[in-house]
């Protein structure tokens, strides 16, 4: 579960760093904020649904009722 949460983070900074750069470029002043927005929620979601598919192997758990 760990390495979710650090692929997730890595992910979050990823976003920041090409938003930091979209707006220095300033490219984010001629889409406007609620596109951005969207863009971002997007990202964040697609980042979240990798992060939980490569979480790692899903195992069968036997119980020994003896």
């Amino acid at each position: 579960m760990k390495w979710t949460g650090m692929y997730l983070f890595g992910y979050i900074v990823l976003i920041i760093g090409v938003l930091a750069a979209l707006w220095k470029l300033e490219i984010l002043a001629s889409i406007g904020l609620a596109w951005t927005v969207i863009g971002v929620v997007i990202l964040l979601g697609i980042g979240i649904m990798i992060a939980v598919a490569s979480s790692g192997t899903k195992q069968n758990v036997e119980i020994d009722r003896s």
